[in-house]
């Protein structure tokens, strides 16, 4: 009863964090919008995240293909591990690499071209 107490208690912060900007850094809704914005920039060679970028799309592909490292048919949870860390990393990129690249688009925005 305790685990699942602490267990909802920490998605419960979690999700206020998301939602609201964790830090006062941007909402999970400005990050989501950022995204296409985010891949078209790197597309076009305005942002500097192309391997970052790239690693994103490589730990998606990776999470829904149904090839993995470790089978979760066969090793049970320890198939599903190499699942929750991939996640785990690619939540944690996108966060970081979302807030970095609005503070990007707001130093462009300040920039004046003469």
């Amino acid at each position: 009863m305790a685990k699942t107490l602490k267990r909802t208690a920490a998605f419960t912060a979690l999700t206020k964090a998301l939602v609201s900007g964790a830090r006062g850094g941007p909402s999970i809704g400005k990050r989501v919008a950022a995204l296409p914005r985010m891949l078209k920039a790197t597309a076009k060679g305005q942002y500097d995240g192309g391997m970052r970028v790239a690693l994103m799309a490589a730990a998606t592909a990776y999470v829904i293909s149904p090839i993995d490292l470790i089978p979760e048919a066969i090793f049970l949870i320890f198939g599903l591990a190499d699942d929750a860390v991939m996640i785990a990393w690619l939540a944690g990129t996108v966060l970081s690499e979302t807030e970095r690249f609005l503070e990007w688009e707001k130093q462009r925005a300040r920039t004046v071209v003469v």
